[in-house]
């Protein structure tokens, strides 16, 4: 590898062990073996190194999301809809879970404009990129409406879960109950 992944791998593995504010760029550099100077020519910053660690960790989810490709139930089906949350939620029960990182930084978003907008960026790609998980297809289908609609009401879930899974996971909901809720919804509105 050269500086570039080794920067970006370090600043991963500084991400999960100390999170984002009290990482420094000296436990980057010491984590990767490379020198200050390079965090600023490859990535410009420290933050904008650890936006891109974050971001490429999120990425790395998406084996996660699927178990395996093992997906039950068709696309679009109540089935599906519990397996897939019943994955996302499965990784935020893990120690150490990333989900816990992504909290700090969305409490601390508004300190770090540069930082924010890189995520928000990359929000709005993971929006495109969980679709297919519920829907079938591939990413490069998904319109721009649906990130808007579909693709912000599953991150929204998503959102929500992880602050009841970093705040409180005894009384969390599991992929069960979100699917209940659900039902109850669409029943609610009349099947419509």
């Amino acid at each position: 590898m050269g500086h570039r992944e080794d920067l970006l791998e370090g600043a991963k593995r500084c991400l999960l062990a100390k999170g984002f504010l009290r990482t420094t760029a000296r436990d980057i550099v010491k984590e990767s073996g490379t020198n200050l100077a390079s965090i600023g020519y490859h990535y410009g910053s420290k933050d904008a190194l650890l936006a891109q660690a974050y971001v490429e960790m999120v990425e790395g989810m998406s084996d996660a999301f699927e178990g395996g490709g093992e997906l039950r139930g068709e696309p679009g089906s109540l089935e599906r809809f519990t397996d897939v949350w019943a994955n996302i939620i499965q990784t935020m029960r893990e120690p150490g879970s990333l989900w816990r990182l992504s909290m700090e930084i969305v409490a601390m978003g508004d300190q770090l404009p540069e930082v924010r907008a890189h995520l928000a960026r990359a929000q709005r790609e993971g929006a495109r990129g969980i679709l297919p998980l519920f829907l079938g297809g591939h990413e490069d289908d998904v319109t721009d409406e649906q990130v808007d609609t579909l693709g912000s009401f599953y991150l929204t879930l998503m959102m929500g879960l992880m602050a009841q899974w970093t705040f409180d996971p005894e009384s969390a909901p599991d992929a069960e109950q979100l699917t209940a809720g659900l039902r109850q919804v669409i029943e609610a509105a009349g099947g419509k």
